[in-house]
């Protein structure tokens, strides 16, 4: 059943509110933070903060399908503020693979909130791309699955700088707990995939049985599709 809109917006916005609390080191919180060197000014973050709301908001009741990966990468969600989505996606450079970026949100006009300078037509992302046309491709609606992410921030490698990726350390993961558990009761559905290990071992953390598939990045792309199609036929029975 669909949560009432008041209901759901003051849920969201204390959700968002738990992302405050990220970890300290070679981690961003592209919510809450500003990155000097990548992105287009101050305003970035209330940006990010502002789509993610929107993108929650067009799912909440109606999910069908939580997808849980590892981590935000720098070519998704630290400049969208929306795991497993790029801002080519929400700039609508992904037409072409059936993804339309109302899919995404429709409540506001999507933004880049990276630098034109750095990546003119914004940052694109594989995993992202791999995620979308699939779900969308196997007959889901938009607003039916759920991306998310078992470390909600993006981990970074101190030596490259913001704009690289890494595994979240144990300890890091353990503090992106509380957060996961609050987006599963925003999201409280019965049909959870986890993409690779980090994100199943997370969720086993907190006791939650899931469907554990094959991340699409590094060749996975063509198993993560069988994986993941035959629990949306399931779904879709």
């Amino acid at each position: 059943m669909e949560l009432p809109e008041v209901y759901s917006l003051e849920s969201i916005e204390r959700f968002i509110r738990l992302l405050k609390k990220s970890p300290s080191g070679a981690v961003f919180n592209p919510w809450w933070q500003v990155d000097k060197q990548n992105d287009v000014g101050r305003i970035a973050p209330a940006i990010r903060r502002k789509q993610l709301a929107a993108y929650l908001r067009k799912r909440v009741g109606k999910e069908k399908l939580v997808v849980i990966g590892e981590a935000l990468g720098y070519r998704g969600g630290h400049f969208t503020g929306i795991p497993m989505t790029s801002e080519r996606i929400l700039l609508g450079k992904k037409r072409d693979g059936g993804i339309e970026p109302e899919y995404v949100f429709s409540s506001m006009t999507p933004c880049q909130t990276s630098n034109p300078k750095k990546c003119p037509n914004g940052f694109s992302e594989p995993t992202a791309t791999i995620v979308w046309g699939s779900l969308l491709g196997l007959g889901l609606k938009a607003e039916q699955f759920v991306l998310w992410n078992a470390f909600p921030w993006h981990s970074f490698d101190q030596r490259r700088g913001m704009l690289s990726n890494r595994m979240p350390t144990r300890r890091e993961r353990s503090t992106g707990l509380s957060v996961l558990k609050a987006f599963l009761g925003l999201f409280p559905c019965n049909e959870i995939v986890a993409l690779g290990n980090v994100a199943a071992s997370q969720l086993k953390e907190l006791n939650i049985e899931s469907h554990r598939v094959r991340h699409p990045a590094s060749g996975g792309a063509k198993l993560f599709l069988q994986q993941i199609g035959k629990i949306v036929k399931k779904l879709r029975a």
